[in-house]
């Protein structure tokens, strides 16, 4: 494998990291205390042309490969994980699946104004009682006699819940189990639908975070996704996997931050008459943060290098997930305490990486779901 970067996506990531420095890192910090969404890099993220990235230039889109992707979630996950779960939720979640999956008329519908940003779009599979049991979630859509479906869901922790304009959701039109799961496009202006935003998060503070209530919902045929039930579950885990690679790129991105912030402060704040980078245990503080960032980094490059030669990376997007949202914690405390007091206060981004990272080993399949799904890999026996 050729690890070195083509001139284009080298020349790509300059492009993205100059945008974030300028318009989304100075911004974080206010925008975390604030809890203010960060409309301007949304504004940003339109113009730049990032929210269609890896749509097919047939409907508007870039066309990129799954590398330039990664790359993009990195840089923005060093600047503001906030500003990059718009993007890894519109486009890993959601455009994906309906680029896979979708029927052509779907497809015709929704992502050219998707690559736009005219259109974000957000992925309703979490329910209050359901989380890492998505298979026997308790929303219903039940097949009128029309066609149509009447929607009846309560969606937890859902990114870009109350910007989105379409919503990727998951119900269950049929028996228990997950063949019961249908997935359905649902425009986010249609009766009965709201989006009640959720406040006093850990991290991801200025991230819009909803809960998704749908009472009476009821859209047309051309809703179901691929016009197919029962085919609920796999979409989710088709999306998943990208979803597992971009929180891996994001947390490599903010292992980046961390250690770049751990080496300008130590570097410029003295103590015992010196540097206090120049301490051993500094320098390992360092040292760990950096091989740990490496290997986060491979892990998710080789995520990007399989799903671009089209052999299966799900496993490897587990892999990756574990690996670099558990590092991402270590390297944020490791940045913490290399600031000492000042790590614990929010002049400094020490402890908005902490908490940014923290849920990371939560959502989209948690550090022990992972687990599992490695486990049942090498061993052939499943533990569910």
């Amino acid at each position: 494998m050729d690890l070195s970067l083509s001139p284009e996506q080298d020349a790509f990531r300059k492009v993205v990291r100059v945008w974030v420095d300028d318009v989304v890192t100075p911004r974080a910090l206010t925008n975390d205390r604030e809890e203010r969404f960060p409309q301007e890099a949304l504004e940003g993220l339109k113009e730049t042309g990032f929210l269609g990235l890896t749509i097919g230039e047939e409907y508007g889109g870039g066309g990129a490969d799954p590398l330039s992707y990664v790359l993009l979630i990195e840089e923005l996950g060093r600047g503001d994980a906030n500003v990059r779960s718009i993007v890894s939720v519109h486009l890993g979640l959601v455009a994906g699946v309906i680029e896979r999956m979708g029927t052509d008329e779907q497809k015709r519908r929704w992502l050219p104004v998707m690559a736009t940003g005219e259109v974000l779009a957000c992925f309703g599979l979490t329910e209050p009682d359901h989380g890492s049991d998505a298979g026997n979630l308790t929303g219903t859509a039940v097949r009128q006699d029309d066609g149509s479906y009447k929607i009846n869901a309560r969606k937890i922790f859902i990114t870009n819940g109350t910007i989105a304009g379409v919503a990727l959701v998951m119900a269950r039109t049929g028996g228990a189990g997950s063949r019961g799961v249908s997935a359905f496009l649902v425009p986010t202006e249609t009766p009965g639908f709201t989006a009640n935003k959720i406040h006093g998060k850990l991290g991801l503070r200025s991230c819009d975070t909803a809960e998704l209530v749908l009472d009476d919902v009821v859209v047309g045929p051309e809703a179901l996704l691929g016009g197919v039930e029962g085919n609920g579950i796999r979409a989710a885990l088709s999306a998943l996997g990208d979803g597992r690679m971009s929180i891996a790129a994001s947390c490599t991105g903010i292992m980046q931050a961390c250690l770049d912030s751990m080496i300008e402060y130590t570097t410029q704040r003295e103590q015992f008459g010196k540097k206090i980078a120049a301490h051993q245990l500094i320098q390992e503080l360092l040292a760990d943060t950096a091989v740990q960032l490496d290997a986060a980094r491979l892990m998710t490059w080789r995520c990007a290098d399989l799903k671009a030669r089209g052999e299966d990376y799900a496993l490897a997007a587990s892999k990756a997930k574990l690996f670099a949202t558990e590092a991402s914690v270590v390297a944020a405390n490791n940045c913490v305490q290399a600031y000492g007091g000042y790590g614990y206060i929010d002049e400094y981004p020490a402890g908005k990486y902490l908490r940014d990272a923290r849920v990371t080993t939560l959502y989209e399949g948690t550090s022990q779901i992972q687990k599992l799904i490695i486990g049942r890999a090498l061993t052939g026996v499943s533990a569910f």
